[in-house]
């Protein structure tokens, strides 16, 4: 079986799948496959397709699909809350996003944030999370959405989350991020401020509504950085033994 991935929504999966777009292009274009050529396909919802090409062509390609794999959802869901701002290096985070399992990323307005969040945010980054799951054989593709209005909505959209974590640096005499806040079962929101830190607003809004506060340690680090060590934490520990996604056959 070809080692080669595409795309298609989960509506367009059925006996047979067509690619239209770019993964039509990337197909006959890029890569050059031909008919008879096996494939599989993956709809970003925990299915993913064995195919066999019948069509080739310019702008659209039509395949057989042999048989459908399909995968439960984590119990373990993060969600990454990443302020906007002009210095992240947004294809490296997405990329990471998607390889860590990340359940959605929000980009949100902070007051701090350097620039504006653009209209087209969401568009522009779900197509790099396409690409981030074709990459690394996700079955679930991380949903984004932008929250132009700021931490308002954010903590609106996350209020009945069963767990809610504010990694923070300019705090004193908080503990340590461990092993007990990660993995959980259910969704955990860590939200994290822009290159400008958090306004004294927002730190206010967030620990009303019951965010856990939580250290890194004594060193500052890029927004981006702080998001990808979340993700990367949350995955070990959703593995362990005792928590919802351990892996088959772990020890005690």
């Amino acid at each position: 079986m070809s080692e080669h991935y595409f795309y298609a929504e989960p509506g367009d999966f059925g006996d047979h799948i067509i690619l239209r777009g770019q993964e039509c292009s990337h197909l006959a274009g890029v890569l050059r496959l031909k008919k008879g050529d096996s494939v599989r396909v993956l709809d970003g919802q925990g299915k993913m397709a064995e195919a066999v090409i019948e069509k080739a062509g310019r702008h659209e390609s039509e395949l057989a699909v042999t048989k459908v794999h399909c995968y439960e959802r984590p119990r373990s869901l993060p969600i990454i809350a990443l302020a906007f701002s002009k210095a992240v290096r947004r294809g490296f985070f997405l990329e990471k996003a998607v390889e860590l399992g990340a359940c959605e990323v929000w980009l949100w307005q902070g007051d701090h944030s350097q620039g504006k969040l653009p209209d087209s945010v969401r568009e522009n980054w779900q197509g790099k999370m396409i690409a981030g799951i074709k990459q690394c054989h996700n079955p679930w593709l991380t949903k984004v959405r932008a929250f132009p209005d700021g931490i308002t909505a954010v903590i609106e959209a996350a209020k009945d989350f069963e767990h809610h974590i504010l990694p923070w640096e300019k705090q004193d005499g908080v503990d340590m991020l461990t092993e007990k806040d990660l993995g959980q079962d259910g969704r955990t929101i860590y939200c994290i401020g822009p290159e400008g830190g958090f306004s004294e607003r927002e730190i206010e809004a967030l620990q009303k509504a019951g965010y856990s506060a939580v250290s890194f340690g004594q060193r500052i680090l890029r927004c981006e950085t702080a998001a990808t060590l979340c993700l990367g934490l949350h995955w070990w520990a959703s593995q362990q033994n005792g928590h919802p996604d351990a892996m088959p056959g772990s020890g005690s």
